[in-house]
């Protein structure tokens, strides 16, 4: 980098998860101000009395160092004792399994908020457990869970995700409440002071959408110094879970290029000014220039620390 930008990301899921981590990595080695990281709360729930944010604990376990990098989710080294509890009671999911250490994450949280603390409030208590090197937002205070419109009704996205691994087809995505939410507190600020703002390989649909949707957020992000895009598509294949799925249902291909034309290009009153692609998506590059985009190419498997940090200084860089 010819700098040290300030920089705020928007991210979400596994993914998000480890672009952040490689994000305050190149950050750290370039001696840049430490990033901002708005999380989506899109998939958050109740569950057996608690609030779970899935997103938040996935970014906040792995920036701490941790999380479970075996299953992609929850703490390391949990175990299930209250859950089997749980499930003996005929309580919660039977398909959807909270850990011990999880629910010690939950059960904070849930306290906090019936005592009257914001959800901003609650995510700036738990990130303060651990040096996190970042400084964590939520996208909104509001409660704005994903619902999924199938055929089959109207469902929870985690059900959908979890329980039926996006087996159902999808009609639409919801967030009941969203059109009424406003930014969480810090979040139009860090937008607004960025010199650039990096849009994770996140899902494009249930995990960047939400935030996006977020009165107040898209504009600001469209008038922001500089946004660059990182692809969650590589060789025309999700690196993780489903977003193939929820991309179809809004119409667009799971390929690269269909993806930054969906962000679209600032140029055409959308976002991206830059997209981070991979080398086995290089032929798509020319595609992506045509929509008045810029195109990196870069190698984008986030399989460890340096990997991760090489994908995070391609997208500092672009």
């Amino acid at each position: 980098m010819a700098s040290s930008p300030r920089v705020v990301v928007l991210a979400g899921g596994v993914g998000g998860a480890k672009f952040t981590l490689g994000v305050r990595a190149a950050l750290a080695r370039a001696q840049a101000p430490e990033a901002t990281v708005v999380v989506n709360t899109g998939d958050d729930l109740w569950l057996s009395g608690v609030r779970l944010q899935p997103d938040i604990d996935s970014v906040l376990y792995a920036l701490a160092g941790q999380n479970d990098t075996v299953r992609g989710w929850g703490r390391a080294g949990d175990t299930e004792r209250v859950n089997a509890e749980l499930q003996a009671w005929g309580a919660g999911w039977p398909w959807f399994t909270l850990g011990d250490l999880d629910l010690g994450t939950h059960l904070a949280r849930t306290g906090w908020l019936r005592d009257g603390l914001s959800v901003t409030q609650v995510v700036e208590r738990l990130s303060a457990r651990w040096p996190i090197g970042v400084r964590m937002l939520p996208m909104t205070d509001a409660e704005v869970d994903t619902h999924v419109v199938t055929d089959e009704g109207t469902m929870h996205f985690q059900e959908w995700w979890t329980r039926h691994r996006a087996t159902i087809a999808p009609r639409a995505f919801e967030n009941p409440g969203i059109e009424t939410a406003v930014p969480a507190p810090g979040v139009l600020e860090a937008i607004a002071d960025a010199e650039l703002v990096l849009l994770a390989p996140s899902n494009p649909v249930v995990s960047i959408g939400p935030i996006l949707a977020v009165p107040g957020i898209r504009d600001a992000v469209r008038a922001a110094t500089r946004v660059v895009g990182v692809s969650g598509i590589i060789g025309g294949k999700v690196v993780r879970g489903m977003a193939d799925v929820c991309l179809t249902a809004i119409g667009v291909e799971t390929r690269s290029d269909a993806v930054a034309a969906h962000y679209g290009a600032r140029a055409d009153g959308g976002l991206l000014d830059a997209w981070v692609m991979a080398e086995e998506d290089a032929q798509l590059a020319s595609a992506v220039a045509d929509r008045g985009i810029h195109p990196v190419v870069a190698p984008l498997w986030m399989n460890d620390a340096a990997t991760g940090e090489a994908v995070a200084h391609a997208a500092l860089g672009a």
